[in-house]
């Protein structure tokens, strides 16, 4: 039952912040401070981040003007943009990275049920990244070209969930191939990626962590055909071949047998040819497979079209980072609130509805049902739909 609580403390309600704290501790983010602690920075950040708030000055003229508020919405401390600003810059990021991990575990664990479209038993994983522009001259710890600067976002999608499994920060320079030295294969699990990650002696190291993968293959690959098997033309798949690296140095790096694949998509007029290390799924699953990838692009799109991660606070890396973390964070954390109230909108559509009622005294349901909603639902045969869940 709401007691008079804010929406925004209701949100806020479903973190656990004891698993916060415990963050804050290993890191000893509140060592020596005496007033604006790790949890005052985090609901600030996160009010920005609800609210679409541009700038520190902004955060803190917004909360200012609902002074007599902010004790019910959990924020303790006087909210000034100077000390928001030295928070950002000093108290270390990982705090905020452990806390989205954290969150990242339990909303697989909500959506964990959904179902997949393509009906497998195994957990299917978008490999990509995006880069973050930066100004070169404010941030220059971020060269990435002589006159541009830039951050690298590595992400790993649970495609069925939609929610990020893995995120990790790189200047703009790194390529992209370099994070399957850092990821933890799961055995089992399927790894969905573009031709930028074919690095096969990596691809062999997830082949003998029993994991599998789908790629495209790039153009100029050598190989010899083992076998080739029969397919059904119809389905738009052109040939299903077993076969072995021929190239010097790709013979050695992945000296046992590939599965090639190679399909016509229509819709793109396109022939495409994949490559995998499984043998056992049907031909036109693999192409199906590659295209979930798409998933991940869309959750690009989205994050950064709807938090605040294109403009930031700060200029340090420290600062860069806390605010990426934080609003990772908070795409978590309305998208459990979504699960567990069971609110049958889509996030782009909660997320605007809580934006303009974060300072409301009434119970987030009824807020939901209150609200005239119209739904226009345009067909798009060439997009998947990523967040009406």
């Amino acid at each position: 039952m709401n007691l008079g609580q804010t929406i925004f403390s209701q949100l806020m309600e479903h973190l656990p912040q004891h698993k916060f704290r415990q963050c804050v501790e290993q890191y000893k983010g509140n060592y020596k401070i005496k007033s604006f602690s790790c949890w005052d920075q985090f609901l600030c950040m996160s009010f920005a981040q609800l609210t679409y708030r541009e700038s520190l000055r902004d955060i803190e003229t917004c909360l200012r003007a609902m002074q007599g508020k902010l004790y019910h919405m959990g924020i303790k401390s006087k909210v000034s943009k100077s000390t928001l600003a030295y928070a950002n810059e000093k108290r270390d990021w990982r705090i905020y990275a452990d806390f989205a991990q954290i969150l990242i575990t339990q909303a697989r664990e909500l959506y964990s049920q959904e179902e997949f479209e393509n009906q497998l038993d195994e957990t299917v994983y978008a490999l990509d990244s995006t880069t973050i522009d930066l100004c070169l001259s404010l941030f220059p710890w971020a060269k990435f070209r002589k006159h541009k600067g830039g951050i690298k976002l590595h992400t790993i999608l649970d495609v069925q969930t939609s929610i990020p499994t893995f995120i990790y920060l790189t200047p703009a320079k790194v390529h992209d191939v370099n994070i399957l030295d850092i990821i933890i294969p799961e055995a089992g699990a399927f790894y969905v990626m573009d031709r930028g990650y074919v690095d096969f002696a990596r691809l062999y190291s997830l082949h003998l962590n029993n994991s599998f993968f789908v790629t495209r293959a790039k153009s100029n690959f050598k190989f010899n055909r083992i076998y080739s098997h029969t397919v059904d033309r119809a389905t738009g798949v052109i040939c299903d071949q077993t076969i072995c690296l021929t190239g010097f140095y790709q013979s050695k790096d992945y000296p046992d047998k590939l599965r090639r694949v190679k399909y016509y998509d229509q819709q793109t007029d396109k022939r495409l040819v994949f490559l995998t290390n499984n043998f056992q799924l049907k031909t036109l699953l693999i192409a199906k497979i590659f295209k979930e990838r798409w998933q991940i692009e869309l959750f690009f799109k989205w994050i950064k079209q709807h938090l605040r991660i294109k403009s930031f606070y700060g200029t340090t890396p420290n600062a860069v980072k806390t605010q990426i973390w934080i609003a990772v964070s908070v795409y978590l954390l309305v998208a459990i609130v979504k699960k567990r109230l069971n609110i049958n909108l889509s996030l782009y559509t909660f997320l605007q509805i809580l934006s303009i009622s974060i300072f409301e005294k009434s119970p987030i349901l009824q807020l939901i049902n209150d609200i005239q909603y119209e739904s226009k639902i345009y067909d798009s045969s060439n997009q998947l739909n990523l967040f009406d869940l």
